[in-house]
């Protein structure tokens, strides 16, 4: 990188003499020396840019991608309108940064505004932020918020996915407060083993709906009994199953989280991803990260701005209850176009569709001798069977282009279905599933 300092050498000396060090090593004298170099990095010699791209092409022409995808867990195929990949593609916003100069940034700041207002009609709550860095963490920041100075115990389902419970439990790990798992039964979560955990020292009950397993929770009665004990309580959804499903307001949910992934976002061999989070006007100034509000200038015209931030992020941080001082505005103006383009009609439409093809693969694998439903509870478009040779079925759905479902427990399988997925295909995956069976 040496080629790319602007500063000459006899630039540099006389910045040293400056400043009254007569060498760079005299300038870093603080730093012990066995953390110092005594050898240039052992590291390859540099490549051109057409070298750099035939290695890059390379290396991504090891990714396998799949021509269908029956499988969830969190990442979810979706079709994407082709205007919603184009827009975000555009210099204006692909090269954006943080919009301190609300003057200069006016089109980010109305885009986040807009991504704001549309997760608040979706979630039904009265205030969203920008956005946070995934879904996990969106929880884990809810959790954060949740807690006071007598009350210092998360309870978490343990029907959330893996990678949300591992995340709060992180979170609390770094602050001294503590994570509880609330007992599955059924494939959701243990109504009465909550009720015996919900103390006087718990902040606050996370909930998944739909959950890892696909299964759809009671989640107003899970609410009522969190209310019931004085805690606060938060619903992380699947925003695509909130178009036809009750809100987490109307379930009573004081915070509403979730990976805003399937709003238009590629699977993109793990990201980048969005959480979302929005809450009750009660919770608002415990919002992490920043909110984008609307005003007017001094003639009077409309104008955005950065109208609240949580002040302990930025100057004093150990009074912090969060350290997230950004958002991931590239993803959420991708969801603000998503959700813009499909409107309320079409984002309903891929979710009656997503449902409907995933109830059509359950009856049709269950016809299957050997093959059941792990859980009787209604569901959304994820669902759990039961499938003998397990690994035989998958590695033969792989060989057939279709990438299965996620194996779970001893002999399970969390299937998953979009709409994007055809009935030929469906009926293909299955005809593969009962032919390995057959043997």
């Amino acid at each position: 990188m040496g080629s790319y300092v602007p500063s000459t050498g006899t630039q540099r000396e006389e910045m040293r003499k400056a400043v009254g060090v007569s060498s760079m090593r005299e300038l870093f004298r603080d730093v012990p020396e066995q953390m110092l170099l005594t050898e240039p990095l052992h590291i390859p010699a540099g490549m051109s840019e057409l070298e750099v791209s035939r290695t890059m092409t390379a290396m991504a022409a090891e990714n396998r991608v799949y021509g269908t995808v029956l499988r969830g867990a969190g990442a979810y195929d979706h079709y994407i309108p082709s205007i919603v990949k184009y827009i975000p593609a555009k210099e204006e916003f692909l090269t954006a940064y943080t919009p301190y100069q609300a003057e200069m940034s006016q089109g980010l700041l109305q885009s986040i505004f807009e991504y704001q207002t549309m997760i608040c009609q979706l979630t039904g709550m009265d205030v969203s932020n920008a956005s946070v860095y995934d879904g996990a963490t969106a929880a884990a920041e809810a959790a954060a918020m949740c807690r006071d100075r007598k009350r210092r115990v998360t309870l978490i389902s343990g029907a959330a996915h893996p990678d949300t419970i591992n995340t709060v439990r992180t979170y609390c790990y770094g602050t001294g407060d503590e994570v509880r798992i609330v007992p599955v039964k059924d494939g959701k979560t243990d109504m009465d083993a909550l009720g015996e955990m919900l103390t006087a020292e718990v902040s606050g009950f996370y909930v998944q709906q739909p959950n890892f397993f696909g299964q759809l929770e009671d989640a107003e009665a899970l609410g009522a009994l969190t209310h019931q004990a004085g805690a606060l309580y938060i619903m992380g959804c699947n925003p695509i199953a909130l178009a036809i499903m009750k809100t987490p307001r109307a379930c009573g949910a004081d915070i509403a989280v979730g990976e805003g992934q399937p709003l238009g976002l590629p699977l993109g061999c793990g990201g980048p991803y969005l959480g979302y989070m929005a809450s009750t006007e009660k919770l608002m100034r415990k919002l992490p990260g920043r909110i984008v509000g609307e005003t007017t200038d001094s003639e009077g015209r409309r104008a955005y701005v950065l109208s609240l931030q949580a002040r302990e992020q930025h100057i004093r941080r150990e009074k912090a209850s969060s350290n997230i001082c950004s958002n991931e505005a590239l993803c959420a103006l991708t969801a603000g176009l998503y959700m813009a383009t499909m409107g309320p009609d079409g984002m309903a439409q891929a979710a009656e569709q997503s449902m409907a093809k995933a109830h059509y693969l359950a009856r049709a694998l269950c016809a299957i001798e050997g093959v059941s439903l792990a859980y009787t509870g209604e569901y959304f478009h994820e669902f759990v069977t039961h499938m003998p040779r397990r690994e035989a079925v998958l590695s033969a759905l792989a060989e057939g282009d279709i990438l299965g479902g996620l194996p779970v427990g001893e002999d399970g399988v969390l299937w998953c279905a979009t709409e994007k997925v055809s009935r030929a295909q469906l009926d293909k995956a299955v005809s593969i599933v009962k032919e390995v069976l057959a043997k």
